[in-house]
């Protein structure tokens, strides 16, 4: 296992709970009552107050308040949350240089020059306590080789010794990964911290002595990026790219900035021609400088720190919430807001377009950034409707599992959870409605490899017979009429070696019907053919009209 490979240490500065407490400050609300930031995906942050009364992040709404019916329900606005946090940051621009902030509530800086200047850890630390204190505001400060265990380090007021990170390390639990959201996204690092500890791995260091080539191709880039952290190597080493000459974006205000919204727009507008200016040099930004002149000659800085190439989006989005605080005045020291009058954007840290170092969170990214200017370019010229991408939406039949919508419009959270009585059972079909231009392969004989016999079309549905050849159906019961024996698609029959027992589906009944009636009673079932691949059918109950279809094919 490796220890810190980089010569310059770093320590971060976590606040705990922090969306919690800007949401508290921004609402007015006291420190004395239980308050919860509710998200897409439940429970976000909470004060010590809900803690104490078991609110728990990752909490439904409806549990949380159910724990706790006095509960102080906020909704998570993350310009909110950046907006406040502006103050701490500018707290400590006296004591250390070089603030990086990964998140609201959470900043790193390379500790080597602030440990010369102010003699010591202990003395650096207490200068940071006290100046985020000054700023009415509690934090936990750690000390490591690498930027991701000082961030675990922070969590556990730890400060560590050089060469110490592995060490540290190797005692926590694999759920320290999950702890924090700048390490990376929760839900699928849980799912990560699950599956190994059903593999009997317990800790970090247990993770650590893994092979990487075993964990690569196991857990996938999750668990590489995981591992890497675990093993404290080297992080992301200082870019060696220079950053291209004139590439800094720089706007006179005039009239001066005063409302936010005016500053949401101008950011947009800004970040584009940044980004336009990185793209023409060939390169992506890493790390941003935004500086802000306000009336009456002060100056405000600050730098925001990105693993992932920033997008335009990204950018503006950071734009604007520094714009709001310092509109506002609770970004400047003071707390005096004014209006901007010159705005500079200012890449500090780039590296070649194609190629990204890996970062805090372990995602390239920048692929990623190139098709989603390709698809807005489209709906830009097509319409938003003209380009759309499949959203899990849960249901019980394969259609309704997944829906197209237009890109950019798709929920934060999948919409996936049930109960879904009736839903089809494990594996779903690899073709869902095969169309008119799908065949089916007829085989000469039951053995998979044997030759295809014929290629037949479903669209028109199938028939199932009995031995004596009556035309099986499901009763208003939900049960078959008869014995299946023989399938026959487009003219070919063949025998079946197994079927499964209908289960009837009467649903969306209070929906306006649309075509073939929603609201119709039916029932779904599994049938395996001799010499063909498994169909999953649906057919209305009773007497009703209509026949057997194919709803999906099992390849």
């Amino acid at each position: 296992m490796g220890g810190g490979g980089m010569s310059a240490r770093v320590m971060a500065v976590w606040c705990p709970d922090w969306p919690a407490v800007a949401a508290a400050r921004a609402e007015g609300h006291g420190l004395h009552l239980p308050l919860a930031v509710i998200g897409p995906r439940g429970v976000l942050a909470c004060n010590a107050v809900a803690r104490a009364v078991g609110v728990r992040r990752g909490l439904r709404r409806r549990e949380a308040q159910f724990r706790c019916p006095e509960l102080v329900v906020v909704t998570a606005d993350p310009a909110r949350d950046a907006a406040w946090f502006e103050p701490v940051v500018q707290a400590l621009d006296a004591v250390v240089p070089g603030i990086e902030v990964l998140r609201p509530g959470l900043f790193v800086f390379s500790a080597d020059g602030a440990l010369r200047f102010h003699g010591g850890v202990e003395e650096v630390v207490t200068q940071v306590v006290d100046a985020v204190a000054a700023a009415g505001v509690e934090c936990q400060v750690g000390l490591a080789d690498e930027l991701p265990t000082a961030v675990l380090c922070a969590r556990g007021s730890a400060l560590l010794e050089p060469g110490g990170d592995a060490g540290y390390l190797a005692g926590l639990s694999v759920g320290a990964l999950v702890v924090e959201p700048a390490l990376g996204d929760p839900e699928v690092l849980s799912e990560l911290v699950g599956l190994l500890r059903r593999l009997g791995v317990r800790t970090i260091g247990d993770f650590a002595e893994l092979t990487s080539r075993d964990v690569t191709s196991r857990f996938g880039e999750v668990g590489a990026v995981a591992h890497r952290i675990a093993r404290a190597v080297p992080w992301r080493p200082p870019s060696v790219t220079a950053v291209p000459t004139g590439s800094a974006i720089e706007h006179r205000c005039d009239p001066p900035l005063e409302r936010v919204d005016e500053a949401a727009f101008l950011g947009r507008r800004l970040a584009g021609e940044l980004h336009e200016q990185l793209a023409a040099a060939g390169v992506s930004c890493l790390r941003l400088s935004i500086t802000a002149r306000v009336e009456g000659g002060q100056e405000v800085n600050r730098v925001w720190r990105c693993s992932a190439p920033l997008t335009p989006e990204g950018t503006a989005d950071r734009l604007r919430w520094q714009l709001e605080g310092w509109l506002t005045g609770t970004a400047i020291a003071g707390g005096e807001g004014g209006a901007v009058t010159a705005l500079v954007l200012e890449p500090v840290e780039v590296v070649p377009a194609g190629r990204v170092q890996e970062g805090l969170w372990g995602e390239a990214g920048l692929a990623e950034a190139r098709v989603h200017r390709a698809l807005v370019r489209v709906q830009g010229l097509l319409g938003p409707e003209s380009v759309q991408v499949p959203v899990e939406t849960g249901g019980r039949g394969p259609a309704d599992r997944v829906r197209a919508v237009p890109y950019g419009d798709a929920p934060s959270e999948p919409v996936t959870q049930g109960p879904w009585p009736g839903a089809l059972p494990a594996p779903s079909p690899s073709v869902v409605w095969p169309g008119p231009g799908y065949l089916l392969e007829i085989r000469e004989s039951r053995d998979p490899g044997a030759g295809v016999r014929a290629r037949v079309p479903v669209a028109g549905g199938v028939l199932l017979r009995t031995d004596a050849g009556a035309d099986v159906r499901v009763t208003p019961r939900g049960l078959l009429s008869g014995r299946p024996s023989v399938v026959e698609v487009g003219g070919q029959r063949c025998s079946l070696l197994g079927w499964s027992r209908p289960w009837p589906i009467d649903e969306a009944w209070w929906e306006p019907a649309e075509g073939p009636d929603p609201r119709r009673p039916r029932a779904r079932m599994q049938v395996v053919p001799e010499r063909a691949a498994a169909l999953l059918l649906c057919r209305p109950l009773g007497d009703s009209p209509g026949g057997w279809t194919v709803e999906g094919v099992y390849e």
